[in-house]
């Protein structure tokens, strides 16, 4: 899988990221099986005292203060995504 291997490569994990309005820390890249149809990220969300690991779409987050080869990779996708791509045609998720 093209984008999952290439995510994996360039997200330097764990960062701060925006989601649903909300600050939560990217800790790491949902499985591969997660992936099978949108690339995914594991949150932690913390409340107080409460904390909760969950997977939500790449293509939902906002990195917050990240390198700029994370950012990149995050908008890579953004991208492929604004573009009206997915992985249900059956054709290779190639991006290059």
């Amino acid at each position: 899988m093209g984008w999952y291997t290439y995510l994996d490569d360039n997200l330097n994990l764990p960062f701060q990221a925006i989601w649903d309005g909300e600050n939560l820390e990217v800790v790491a890249m949902s499985s591969e099986d997660e992936c099978e149809q949108e690339m995914r990220v594991d949150v932690r969300y913390a409340e107080g005292d409460n904390q909760d690991v969950f997977s939500v779409s790449l293509s939902e987050i906002d990195p917050v203060d990240t390198d700029e080869t994370t950012t990149e990779a995050v908008n890579d996708w953004k991208y492929w995504v604004k573009r009206g791509y997915d992985f249900s045609d059956g054709e290779d998720d190639q991006f290059f």
